[in-house]
C-alpha cells in the first residue's frame, strides 16, 4: 500500500510550522490570499519558510492573483509548489516555471475528468468542497464526485478532520490529503494536538 502524503495548510505561527513537521507533514502550505484569515504577510511567510528542513515541500497558495503578485512572493519565499485555487488557466499557472497543482471545487455537475484535461501541465489535482469565497470552509464534498479511475494524483481536500481522515483515505485512495482548519483551535491557529491526530488517521488508513 503506498503512503498517503499529507499536507497542513494555513501555516501562521512558527510554533505550528515545528508541530507539523514534527508530527510527519509532508508539505506545509502558506497562504498567500489577503481575505483569507490564514493570509501570510512576505515577512512572516519568509520566517515561516526558513524553518522548513529539507524534504518537506513549501506550498504558496494563490486565489486569481495577478502575475507581479506571485512574482513578489516568489522573490521573497522559497516555494517548491504553487497551489492555484481559483480561477486561473493552464497558462496563468505555467507561466511562472514552478511545479504547480490546480483546485477544483466540487460539487453536482463538476466533471472532473474535464476539469483534469484543462489543467494538462498541473503536477497534481485537489479536489474541494464548493463554498462561497475560497478554501478553508470545512466543509465535506461527496466524494463520490471523484470518477472511477481517475488518473492524476489527487490530493483531498475539504472538511477532512482527525475523526474523519481514516474513512477518506480508505475510500477515496488519494495520492495525499490536506488540511486546514480540521487541525485549528481558531481560524490560522493550529493544534499540534489535532495535527498529530490527524497524521496518526492517515496512517492508520495506509495500515
Amino acid at each position: 500500500m503506498s503512503r498517503t502524503r499529507i499536507k497542513i495548510c494555513g501555516l501562521t505561527r512558527p510554533d505550528d510550522v515545528r508541530a507539523a513537521v514534527d508530527a510527519g507533514a509532508d508539505a506545509i502550505g502558506l497562504v498567500f490570499y489577503p481575505p483569507s484569515p490564514r493570509h501570510v504577510e512576505l515577512a512572516q511567510a519568509a520566517t515561516l519558510a526558513a524553518l522548513i528542513p529539507p524534504f518537506v515541500t513549501t506550498v504558496g497558495l494563490f486565489v486569481n492573483a495577478d502575475e507581479a503578485q506571485v512574482r513578489r512572493v516568489l522573490d521573497a519565499v522559497p516555494l517548491q509548489l504553487l497551489q492555484f485555487h481559483g480561477d486561473e488557466s493552464e497558462a496563468e499557472c505555467a507561466r511562472f516555471g514552478r511545479p504547480w497543482i490546480k483546485a477544483a471545487r466540487m460539487r453536482p455537475g463538476v466533471d472532473l475528468l474535464e476539469f483534469a484535461a484543462c489543467h494538462p501541465g498541473a503536477r497534481g489535482i485537489l479536489v474541494d468542497a464548493f463554498v462561497d469565497g475560497y478554501g478553508g470552509g470545512g466543509k465535506v464534498f461527496d466524494w463520490s464526485l471523484i470518477p472511477d479511475g481517475f488518473d492524476r494524483p489527487l490530493v483531498l481536500s475539504g472538511g477532512l478532520t482527525p475523526d474523519n481522515v481514516s474513512e477518506a483515505v480508505r475510500r477515496v485512495r488519494p495520492w495525499a490529503v490536506d488540511v486546514s482548519s480540521g487541525v485549528e483551535s481558531a481560524k490560522g491557529i493550529k493544534d499540534a494536538r489535532l495535527i498529530t491526530a490527524f497524521i496518526a488517521g492517515v496512517r492508520n488508513a495506509d495500515g
